[in-house]
């Protein structure tokens, strides 16, 4: 069975002022590059909807979500998110986190499900920050948790940027482990403190970075024992990355989305995948990178 579920949606791109640093139109530029390159049929992709408020707010405050909405945000909390407000981007922020709720419920059924958007970690209950308005890995958890269909999750951030917002808002509960493995001189400058954080130094390249991986991760799956495993797949540890200080090359990073999946699979720990941050000057490039997670996971169940 190669034929894992791949979730997207037309929401999840909208328009942002010219030279915004934000890569908007990677999300459809990765769908389309995975279909052309036969890496996934157009029969694999799954549409998700916006969820409901009530789900946001099992992680959000309500007036946080309503001033987001309604586009009542400070200015100083709008320049924390980094995104000009528009109705476009209240739909499409929405949509991709029902993205990674749908997500991560067709890995319950296939054990591998891969979003093409996701991974909005610097969320945080009451504000957003870093190109991240609403936490939609800690949403999708919750929902699931809420539908008992999950009761133990366990987030394997992968990002180059520590996942603070996760990290604090599952501090102390014990259904949700969260590991971060991330560059310990990038942002965020303060830290918050995951069940697991993994600081790496500058420039630590593939080889170090995957030693320290496969050290961690499977005494962590036997540790955790989860129902779900949530894998932000983060291509900003890439060398060419422009926010990234982890010098990983491609082939770097499509082990290291081997390596997740491989443990994962093997050891019947469904996984949920979001792809995380990821910037750079040369888009086919960037979005070469994010589908590396793709073909991770066919190569995974091709090997089966």
């Amino acid at each position: 069975m190669t034929h894992f579920p791949v979730v997207y949606h037309p929401s999840y791109v909208t328009p942002l002022p010219d030279g915004h640093r934000f890569p908007m139109p990677k999300f459809q530029l990765l769908r389309d590059l995975l279909v052309r390159d036969r890496i996934i049929t157009e029969a694999q992709i799954y549409q998700p909807s916006a969820p409901p408020t009530e789900w946001l707010e099992l992680v959000h405050t309500a007036s946080y979500v309503q001033a987001y909405y309604n586009g009542t945000l400070d200015a100083k909390a709008q320049r924390r998110i980094g995104l000009p407000w528009s109705p476009g981007l209240v739909k499409r922020t929405c949509t991709a986190v029902g993205g990674t709720i749908l997500t991560a419920k067709l890995a319950l059924q296939h054990c591998i499900a891969c979003n093409t958007a996701g991974g909005t970690h610097h969320a945080f209950p009451d504000y957003g920050s870093g190109f991240c308005i609403f936490n939609d890995l800690a949403i999708a958890i919750k929902v699931l948790q809420s539908q008992n269909l999950i009761r133990k999750a366990l987030i394997v951030d992968l990002d180059v940027h520590q996942g603070d917002g996760s990290a604090f808002i599952f501090k102390g509960d014990p259904t949700v482990f969260t590991f971060s493995m991330h560059c310990g001189i990038n942002f965020p400058g303060r830290k918050q403190q995951s069940d697991l954080d993994v600081p790496l130094d500058e420039n630590t390249g593939d080889a170090a970075y995957l030693n320290v991986l496969r050290s961690h991760l499977q005494p962590l799956l036997t540790q955790v024992n989860p129902d779900l495993v949530l894998y932000d797949a983060g291509v900003d540890v890439h060398k060419d990355d422009r926010l990234g200080k982890l010098a990983l090359s491609d082939e770097g990073v499509f082990e290291r989305d081997c390596t997740v999946l491989q443990t994962c699979y093997s050891a019947g720990f469904p996984v949920a995948c979001v792809i995380g941050g990821g910037y750079g000057e040369d888009m086919s490039a960037l979005i070469y990178r994010h589908s590396l997670l793709h073909r991770a996971a066919k190569a995974v169940l091709m090997a089966k």
